[in-house]
């Protein structure tokens, strides 16, 4: 019995090790990189990658800073989308056109989670912070392909 526990001991301490040498280094927001967002979302908010490549078929984690009035209309992803507001006035609506009547506020520590498919839409009454983290690859497509930004 001693030898099997000491065994599994070994394992475990080497799994772990190799665990920790996969592992992302860890990082304070201080030292994000943020960078306009890209042109499939509304101008006027920054974004920093946090963890993994949205674009990549992989597991990643972002951060979008949005002014007070930024609007994101309804859209819906091919994967679920999981979101965690770090600071400000989030407001998260299901349907298919953006209504502020129907929406959810959300603040700071609030989340909230939009399965794969499913249309919702976004608004900020104040400077926001979200983390939005997911199975890439990333994807957003628009209810009225008109509320693109990236076709116009």
């Amino acid at each position: 019995m001693r030898e099997v526990t000491l065994a599994l001991s070994f394992l475990l301490a080497a799994a772990g090790s190799a665990a920790a040498q996969d592992m992302s280094p860890p990082v304070n927001d201080k030292d994000l990189k943020w960078a306009p967002v890209p042109n499939v979302l509304p101008s006027g908010a920054t974004f920093t990658v946090v963890s993994g490549d949205p674009y990549k078929d992989d597991l990643y984690v972002l951060r979008l800073k949005m002014p007070a009035g930024y609007k994101i209309p309804a859209h819906n992803h091919p994967t679920s989308e999981y979101v965690t507001v770090l600071s400000g006035d989030f407001h998260i609506g299901l349907g298919d056109k953006l209504d502020p009547k129907k929406g959810m506020l959300l603040k700071a520590g609030g989340f909230a989670e939009a399965p794969a498919k499913m249309n919702h839409y976004a608004w900020t009454t104040s400077p926001t912070v979200v983390q939005v983290h997911g199975q890439g690859p990333f994807a957003i497509t628009y209810v009225d392909p008109a509320d693109d930004p990236s076709k116009k």
